[in-house]
Protein backbone atom coordinates (compact mmCIF):
# COMPACT_ATOMS: atom_id res chain seq x y z
CA UNK A 1 0.00 0.00 0.00
CA UNK A 2 1.30 3.44 -0.91
CA UNK A 3 0.29 6.46 1.17
CA UNK A 4 1.30 10.09 1.40
CA UNK A 5 3.28 10.51 4.64
CA UNK A 6 1.44 13.34 6.38
CA UNK A 7 3.49 15.98 8.16
CA UNK A 8 1.37 16.44 11.27
CA UNK A 9 1.00 15.18 14.80
CA UNK A 10 0.64 11.44 15.50
CA UNK A 11 -2.49 10.66 17.49
CA UNK A 12 -3.94 7.52 19.02
CA UNK A 13 -7.72 7.32 19.37
CA UNK A 14 -9.22 4.70 21.67
CA UNK A 15 -12.79 3.53 21.05
CA UNK A 16 -14.70 1.27 23.45
CA UNK A 17 -18.05 -0.09 22.36
CA UNK A 18 -17.67 2.14 19.32
CA UNK A 19 -17.47 5.33 21.43
CA UNK A 20 -14.41 7.60 21.50
CA UNK A 21 -13.01 7.47 25.04
CA UNK A 22 -9.47 8.84 24.69
CA UNK A 23 -7.17 10.73 22.36
CA UNK A 24 -3.44 10.85 23.08
CA UNK A 25 -0.29 12.07 21.39
CA UNK A 26 2.66 9.76 20.87
CA UNK A 27 4.69 11.83 23.33
CA UNK A 28 8.10 10.31 23.93
CA UNK A 29 7.05 6.94 22.53
CA UNK A 30 6.08 5.57 25.95
CA UNK A 31 4.00 8.31 27.57
CA UNK A 32 1.89 10.72 25.52
CA UNK A 33 -0.30 13.70 26.30
CA UNK A 34 -4.01 13.15 26.94
CA UNK A 35 -5.70 15.44 24.40
CA UNK A 36 -9.18 13.87 24.54
CA UNK A 37 -11.01 17.14 25.21
CA UNK A 38 -9.28 18.86 22.30
CA UNK A 39 -9.63 15.88 19.95
CA UNK A 40 -13.39 15.95 20.58
CA UNK A 41 -13.53 19.39 18.91
CA UNK A 42 -12.29 18.07 15.54
CA UNK A 43 -15.27 17.62 13.24
CA UNK A 44 -13.58 14.91 11.17
CA UNK A 45 -12.96 12.54 14.08
CA UNK A 46 -16.04 10.42 14.76
CA UNK A 47 -17.30 10.30 18.36
CA UNK A 48 -19.09 7.04 17.54
CA UNK A 49 -18.01 4.37 15.04
CA UNK A 50 -20.60 3.18 12.53
CA UNK A 51 -21.44 -0.16 10.97
CA UNK A 52 -22.18 -3.74 11.94
CA UNK A 53 -18.59 -4.82 12.69
CA UNK A 54 -17.70 -2.32 15.43
CA UNK A 55 -15.19 -3.97 17.77
CA UNK A 56 -15.48 -3.96 21.56
CA UNK A 57 -12.21 -2.01 21.74
CA UNK A 58 -10.05 -0.52 19.01
CA UNK A 59 -7.14 1.91 18.87
CA UNK A 60 -7.00 3.97 15.69
CA UNK A 61 -3.67 5.62 14.94
CA UNK A 62 -3.41 8.55 12.60
CA UNK A 63 -2.22 12.05 11.99
CA UNK A 64 -3.77 15.39 12.93
CA UNK A 65 -2.73 18.09 10.49
CA UNK A 66 -3.61 21.61 9.45
CA UNK A 67 -4.43 22.16 5.77
CA UNK A 68 -2.14 24.73 4.13
CA UNK A 69 -4.97 27.21 3.42
CA UNK A 70 -6.06 27.07 7.09
CA UNK A 71 -2.45 27.59 8.20
CA UNK A 72 -2.07 30.65 5.98
CA UNK A 73 -5.36 32.09 7.27
CA UNK A 74 -4.39 31.43 10.90
CA UNK A 75 -1.05 33.20 10.42
CA UNK A 76 -2.78 36.12 8.68
CA UNK A 77 -5.09 36.55 11.68
CA UNK A 78 -2.20 36.11 14.15
CA UNK A 79 -0.28 38.83 12.29
CA UNK A 80 -3.24 41.23 12.30
CA UNK A 81 -3.52 40.77 16.06
CA UNK A 82 0.21 41.27 16.55
CA UNK A 83 0.57 37.71 17.84
CA UNK A 84 3.31 35.18 17.18
CA UNK A 85 3.19 33.49 13.78
CA UNK A 86 3.52 29.73 13.46
CA UNK A 87 6.57 28.38 11.61
CA UNK A 88 4.69 25.72 9.64
CA UNK A 89 1.39 23.79 9.55
CA UNK A 90 2.78 20.93 11.65
CA UNK A 91 3.75 23.25 14.51
CA UNK A 92 0.40 25.03 14.24
CA UNK A 93 -1.47 21.71 14.44
CA UNK A 94 0.62 20.46 17.38
CA UNK A 95 0.26 23.73 19.27
CA UNK A 96 -3.47 23.85 18.59
CA UNK A 97 -4.00 20.31 19.88
CA UNK A 98 -1.74 20.51 22.94
CA UNK A 99 -2.92 23.84 24.35
CA UNK A 100 -5.27 23.97 27.34
CA UNK A 101 -8.37 25.69 25.92
CA UNK A 102 -10.54 23.41 23.73
CA UNK A 103 -12.31 26.49 22.34
CA UNK A 104 -9.04 27.55 20.73
CA UNK A 105 -8.61 24.06 19.27
CA UNK A 106 -12.18 24.16 17.96
CA UNK A 107 -11.54 27.52 16.28
CA UNK A 108 -8.69 26.09 14.20
CA UNK A 109 -9.24 24.05 11.05
CA UNK A 110 -7.53 20.81 12.03
CA UNK A 111 -8.07 17.62 10.09
CA UNK A 112 -7.29 13.92 10.58
CA UNK A 113 -6.48 10.81 8.56
CA UNK A 114 -6.11 7.34 10.06
CA UNK A 115 -3.24 5.15 8.90
CA UNK A 116 -3.01 2.17 11.26
CA UNK A 117 -4.61 0.05 13.97
CA UNK A 118 -3.19 -0.51 17.42
CA UNK A 119 -5.29 -2.66 19.74
CA UNK A 120 -8.23 -4.48 18.19
CA UNK A 121 -10.55 -6.55 20.36
CA UNK A 122 -13.42 -7.89 18.29
CA UNK A 123 -14.46 -6.98 14.78
CA UNK A 124 -13.31 -8.75 11.63
CA UNK A 125 -10.07 -10.58 10.96
CA UNK A 126 -8.13 -8.28 8.66
CA UNK A 127 -5.72 -9.85 6.19
CA UNK A 128 -3.93 -6.80 4.77
CA UNK A 129 -3.16 -3.18 5.41
CA UNK A 130 -5.35 -2.16 2.49
CA UNK A 131 -8.26 -4.16 3.94
CA UNK A 132 -7.67 -2.54 7.34
CA UNK A 133 -7.83 0.96 5.85
CA UNK A 134 -11.04 0.07 3.99
CA UNK A 135 -12.58 -1.25 7.22
CA UNK A 136 -11.64 1.93 9.07
CA UNK A 137 -13.29 3.95 6.30
CA UNK A 138 -16.41 1.78 6.64
CA UNK A 139 -16.47 2.54 10.38
CA UNK A 140 -16.63 6.26 9.52
CA UNK A 141 -12.97 7.05 10.23
CA UNK A 142 -11.36 9.35 7.65
CA UNK A 143 -8.62 7.69 5.60
CA UNK A 144 -6.48 9.50 3.03
CA UNK A 145 -8.11 9.27 -0.41
CA UNK A 146 -4.69 9.04 -2.12
CA UNK A 147 -3.92 5.57 -0.74
CA UNK A 148 -3.25 2.96 -3.41
CA UNK A 149 -2.94 -0.80 -3.33
CA UNK A 150 0.35 -1.63 -5.08
CA UNK A 151 1.18 -5.11 -6.30
CA UNK A 152 4.77 -4.82 -7.51
CA UNK A 153 7.95 -2.85 -6.94
CA UNK A 154 7.58 -0.80 -10.13
CA UNK A 155 4.15 0.34 -8.92
CA UNK A 156 5.70 1.44 -5.62
CA UNK A 157 8.35 3.48 -7.42
CA UNK A 158 5.73 5.05 -9.69
CA UNK A 159 3.56 5.91 -6.67
CA UNK A 160 6.47 7.61 -4.91
CA UNK A 161 7.35 9.61 -8.03
CA UNK A 162 3.70 10.67 -8.41
CA UNK A 163 3.55 11.81 -4.77
CA UNK A 164 6.70 13.86 -5.32
CA UNK A 165 5.10 15.55 -8.33
CA UNK A 166 1.69 16.09 -6.65
CA UNK A 167 2.84 17.02 -3.13
CA UNK A 168 2.27 20.77 -3.55
CA UNK A 169 -1.26 20.29 -4.88
CA UNK A 170 -2.59 18.10 -2.06
CA UNK A 171 -3.64 20.99 0.19
CA UNK A 172 -1.62 19.70 3.14
CA UNK A 173 2.03 19.05 3.78
CA UNK A 174 3.64 15.66 3.35
CA UNK A 175 7.22 14.66 3.98
CA UNK A 176 7.33 11.77 1.57
CA UNK A 177 5.46 8.58 0.87
CA UNK A 178 5.18 5.33 2.79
Amino acid sequence: VGEPKLDGLAISLLYEGGRLVRGATRGDGIVGDDVTVNIATLRTIPRQLAGPLVPARVEVRGEVFMPIAAFEELNRKQGELGQRLFANPRNAAAGSLRQKDPHVTASRALDFFAYQLGVQEGGPTLRSHHETLGWLRDLGVPVNPHIENLDELDAVITFCERMLERRHGLGYEIDGAV
